[in-house]
Parts: structure tokens; sequence; C-alpha cells
């Protein structure tokens, strides 16, 4: 086998300088570079040099073309031992950038590489072509290898400020002042929110006030918000009883209901409320009033935690205004019932039978309740009486009376036939405040006697009350009014009976002024009334 001839170094150097970083393709049909290095000196050795030069090759690391020239030597000349993982890389399968043997080139046996004994420490660099000391070649001298690019730059590293967050005691107290700022502002907007399932209501004991909708009247939240002021109510005596509704009218326990209700209780009897979570109480009369068969009652011994009824004015209410009834019809306690008020000011007119409370208890009387009522088509039974009528916020705007019945059952009670009657609540608080201040309650008079007739103004005809009898000393008298006037109006209402002028005059307090309207002459004209007491 020819031995290969080893370069020079400074050969070596000047190839270095002028290679590219890639071999270049060399055409098939040019001749040989006679210039160049050969491995080998046969034929078939260069034909096999010519067929591996004609690839492209990269260009090899520098850990690369070291290995080569190590390669390159001969066989018998002792080489320094190459790293540990040089004498690897060597050993293994080609890695990138070393050149791979083509399969059909005849391949060159190498001899084992014997490593050498630790070479003696030289620090004086060895001549071009010389030995150093243990027959190892020293370093070649020469200039740089040139031609490649420079590496890149490593990148400027990248600093990241942090910014320290808050800790986690001042994150969690921002989360609680959220939720109570959005709970805060849910309670504000809609106030039913704190009503509980207990009786109590927070609202300082008073019903919450329902916020009114545009689009349907929100009854659910209505009978929550009320339902905690209404009682149930049992009055009985050694012969009789019954069931009827009221509602709590004060945080001492004041409740108002109909006279009727108690009037079994009045001499003698028996008084329990119950509330509408189920507890029981006794019960005492403070107050009662036949002619507008009203009545207030007293539970005894409260508790502390009353729901207490918001009354609103009557005077505002409009026929079509839906409204809520709740009581306990029939014996069933909390039964709510909706529907709408059908007609203002309608004159009931009620007889109330009982038996005597003389002593010689066989002397009966007949009195007659007069009301100017609110007509309803809410359903309202028997056990509805003294219940109270709530409007769409939850406001008493009544307390249910009576009822219109075409026919009786067997047992002797009529049934709902969409007709019922309440008490406006304008009239109920001034006979409450009455009855709980005083025991009794006046009743405003006009000091006239009326008839129903008609009148003539213009070319219209009117129906009203005319006065029959002016009383001496009256408020009538001092007005003006006489003999022959026609009255039309109370505050602006129309009168169409004598009935529904005594219902709107007991509206009012003794000492009341009143404007009416009256006919005299064919001509309308208002005359101011101050109302007496009875």
């Amino acid at each position: 086998m020819t031995e290969p001839r080893i370069p020079r170094p400074d050969e070596q150097a000047d190839q270095a300088a002028s290679a590219a970083p890639s071999y270049p393709q060399r055409p098939a049909s040019s001749a040989p570079d006679t210039d160049l290095p050969t491995v080998g000196g046969t034929a078939a050795q260069r034909a096999a040099q010519e067929t591996r030069a004609a690839t492209p090759i990269p260009a090899p690391t520098g850990a690369d073309v070291t290995q080569e020239m190590r390669t390159a030597n001969t066989p018998h000349t002792p080489i320094p031992a190459p790293q540990e993982s040089a004498m690897q890389q060597a050993a293994s399968a080609p890695q990138d950038g070393a050149v791979t043997q083509d399969s059909a080139a005849p391949q060159v046996a190498s001899a084992p590489v014997t490593p050498p004994a630790a070479a003696p420490t030289d620090t004086q660099p060895h001549a071009q072509g010389t030995t150093a000391p243990g027959g190892t070649y020293g370093a070649p001298t020469g200039q740089p290898v040139t031609g490649y690019p420079a590496p890149a730059s490593a990148p400027a590293p990248v600093v990241v400020v942090k910014k320290k967050g808050p800790g986690w005691v001042a994150l969690l107290g921002a989360m609680l002042l959220t939720i109570v700022l959005t709970l805060g502002a849910m309670l504000y907007m809609r106030p039913e929110l704190l009503r509980v399932t207990t009786p109590q209501n927070l609202n300082n004991g008073t019903v919450a006030t329902v916020p009114a909708s545009s689009d349907a009247t929100d009854w659910t939240a209505v009978a929550s918000a009320v339902s905690p002021a209404v009682v149930t109510i049992q009055s009985q005596n050694a012969s009789s009883g019954g069931t009827g509704s009221g509602v709590i009218y004060d945080a001492q326990g004041d409740i108002v209901t109909n006279y009727h209700v108690i009037s079994p209780a009045i001499n003698g009897g028996q008084i329990q409320v119950t509330l509408a979570d189920g507890r029981l109480y006794g019960a005492g009369i403070v107050g009662h009033d036949k002619t507008t068969d009203l009545a207030v009652i007293r539970l005894e011994n409260p508790p502390s935690n009353l729901t207490v009824a918001r009354f609103a004015s009557s005077q505002s209410l409009q026929v079509g205004a839906p409204v809520m009834a709740i009581g306990a019809p029939l014996g069933l306690s909390n039964t709510v019932t909706t529907g709408i008020v059908s007609a203002l000011n309608r004159p009931v007119e009620v007889s109330m039978d009982e038996d005597s409370t003389s002593q010689d208890q066989a002397q009966a009387s007949s009195d007659l309740v007069v009301t100017n009522a609110i007509q309803i088509d809410a359903s309202i039974n028997p056990g509805n009486s003294g219940g109270p009528l709530f409007d769409a916020t939850g406001a008493v705007i009544g307390i249910n009376s009576s009822i219109k019945s075409l026919a009786t059952s067997a047992d002797g009670q009529a049934g709902s036939i969409g007709l019922g009657f309440a008490i406006p609540s304008d009239l109920v608080v001034s006979i409450a405040d009455q009855l709980i201040t005083t025991g009794s309650a006046s009743h405003g008079m006009l000091g006239v006697t009326v008839k129903a007739a008609t009148v003539t103004v213009g070319s219209d005809t009117y129906v009203g009350a005319q006065v029959q009898e002016v009383s001496s000393g009256s408020g009538a008298a001092a007005a003006g009014l006489r003999s022959g006037d026609v009255i039309l109006k109370v505050e602006g209402q129309e009168v169409t009976s004598p009935k529904q002028l005594i219902g709107y005059v007991r509206r009012y307090r003794a000492g009341d002024t009143i404007n009416l309207t009256i006919a005299r002459d064919g001509a309308t004209r208002d005359v101011s009334v101050t109302i007496q007491g009875s």
C-alpha cells in the first residue's frame, strides 16, 4: 500500500485560506487538477478520490478538520491520543459535517490507533515539520484558517422587570369590598330581597315596598312581602263563634278587622289570633264601631318581631288597578287571590242582625251599615272578612268586608260570584286611630236629611241627594244650605244617592272641612261645610 503524503503546514494554511464554505461541484468532463494533493498513488485510488470530490460536502467544523488531518497521517506514525469525545466520534457513525464514503468507492483500511504515552510538557513551540519529544508531531505554525463567516454574536440578554403585585391580604380585602358593594346595590334596587322566610321583616318592622313594574305585577313578591302581616282570627262565646281575618296595624300588636268578625266575643267571649308562621296568641278588644263594621283588637304579650302592614290612601285608586286579597276563606288561612278594582265608591248596605245584649235576651236589633266600598272581582268568601286588600306595591288599600251572592249553600253560607267589597283604607285609618286612642269612634255629620232626586242644570239632568231639612246650628246651616238644594258632588266625587252621601261623610272626622257641589235654581255652586261630630 502506498504511504500517503502528509502536506506541509504552509500548504494547509494556504488551502484553508482559499477554501470556500462548501466544496464546489466539479464537472465530470474537466480534467483532474494535478496540483491537488492525492491520498493514494494508484489509478483506482485517484478515481475514488475524484468521485468523492464531485459530491458537494458542507464545510467541516473545526473538530472535523482536525479529525481529517489526523486520519491522513500514516498508520505507522504515532499520533497524539484524541480526547475521549473525539475517539468516540471516530468510532461512531458519521456526524453532520463529516465526509461520508460512497458505497461504490474502495475502502482504505487504517491501522489501529495506539494511545501514546503522556507527552512531556514543552512550553517552546516546535519548528515546522519537527517532532516533539516522545515521537509526536508538534503543533503546526502558520496563519489561522480564514474564509468562514464569523459566528453570530449572542443576543443581548433581555431583562424582564416584574412589578410586585398587592399582597394576599390586600387582594382579599378588595374582594370582600366588591362583594359588600354588590350586595348593597342589589338590596338598594330590590329591597324585597331583604325578606326572609320567617314573618320577621327587616324593614323596620314594616312591610317593604314592592317596586312597581310597567310590564306586569309581581304578585309573588307582593305575597312574600305582605303575608307575614296577615292573621287569622277565631272568636267565640258560649253559644257561637266564627273565623275571619285581620291585618297587623302597629308594632304593639294592634290588629284591624271587621266588627262582625269579633262580635261573638264582645261580651265575655274569647279571641285567638294565629300569625302567618303558626304562632298562636290570645287577644282582647281595643274598640269597635258597628256603624262602619270596623274593630281593633290587641295581642296579649305580643312578640317583638311583628311585621306591620303599610297603609296607602284609597283616594288615588283607579278602576282597573290590580289588587290582591289575603285571608282565611272558609277557614283556609293564608289564601291569596288577585283581581282588579271593578268599581269605586259603590254604596253597599249591609244589615247585621244579632242577638241583643240586653237583660231580657229577647230584644233583637237590625242595624244598617252603609259604606262607599271598593268593588273588586278578586275571589273572597266567608272567612276573608276583616282581611286586607293590597295594591301592587304591597300597601293596604282596604279591608274586605262583604260579597254579593245569588244563593246560599246548604250550610247557609254564600259563595263568591266575583263581586266583593272592601272598606276604603282612608276610612279604616280614621276609625282605627280613634278606636286605639279613645276606644270609640265619632262619625261626621253634615246636619241635613236627604232623599234621592233629580235636577236639571241647563240642558242636562243629574241624579243626586236632595236636602229635605237642615239642622239648626249644624255645619250645613252655617254654610247656607237650605231645603231643595241637590248635592251633586263631595270633594269632586259624584253623589248618586243618599246612601252614597252618607258613605262619603263618614270618611271624615269632626272638624274637617269638605267641599260640596250643589245645584240650586238651575245652576251649580260650590259650598264649604264643616263636619260636626255625632
